[in-house]
């Protein structure tokens, strides 16, 4: 995995979500976003959550990857069939998040959490990057059958993009 490429979207996506809270009227994070229900401002904090997430999913991939594999895969099952409280509890967080949450609170949360995920990409090791679990396909479109924590370390970026497409800002 090139960390340094990983490093560099992690820097770009902070700058990025820095510039569009800063640039954008309150009347134009309050307009719907396309394609989702959430306004635009509620969507930026989707767009955080899938950094938010990352401390959790990297914990949770190094213990699943020590057990068999049977209770990998089951766990991803049954992720999977949780899919729709999955989205309820998705959608609710980020619509309360987004409402709530001061403009630059969200800023600051970001800049914490991406020099968090910098500083603990650093500690990786090749060995500690190759673990992986299975994942519930279901609960988001970049998750694959089975992610390595390198894929994980991806994933926020891949998110954040793709949702940048759909926010309505000028």
């Amino acid at each position: 995995m090139d960390t340094q490429a990983v490093h560099d979207d992690f820097e770009r996506a902070r700058a990025t979500f820095r510039t569009l809270l800063d640039s954008a009227t309150n009347d134009e994070l309050r307009h719907r976003s396309n394609g989702t229900r959430w306004t635009n401002r509620q969507l930026l904090f989707h767009m955080l959550l899938g950094f938010l997430i990352m401390r959790a999913l990297l914990a949770l991939t190094k213990i699943v990857a020590r057990l068999p594999s049977w209770a990998g895969r089951g766990w991803a099952r049954l992720l999977n069939a949780g899919t729709k409280p999955f989205d309820v509890v998705n959608f609710a967080g980020s619509w309360l998040g987004g409402s709530v949450m001061p403009r630059r609170a969200m800023v600051v949360l970001c800049d914490r959490t991406i020099a968090a995920l910098h500083r603990r990409l650093d500690r990786e090791t090749d060995s500690s990057l190759a673990k992986g679990m299975p994942y519930p396909t279901r609960w988001d479109p970049f998750f694959r059958e089975f992610m390595t924590v390198a894929d994980l370390y991806r994933f926020p970026v891949r998110h954040f993009d793709f949702h940048r497409e759909q926010l309505s800002l000028s």
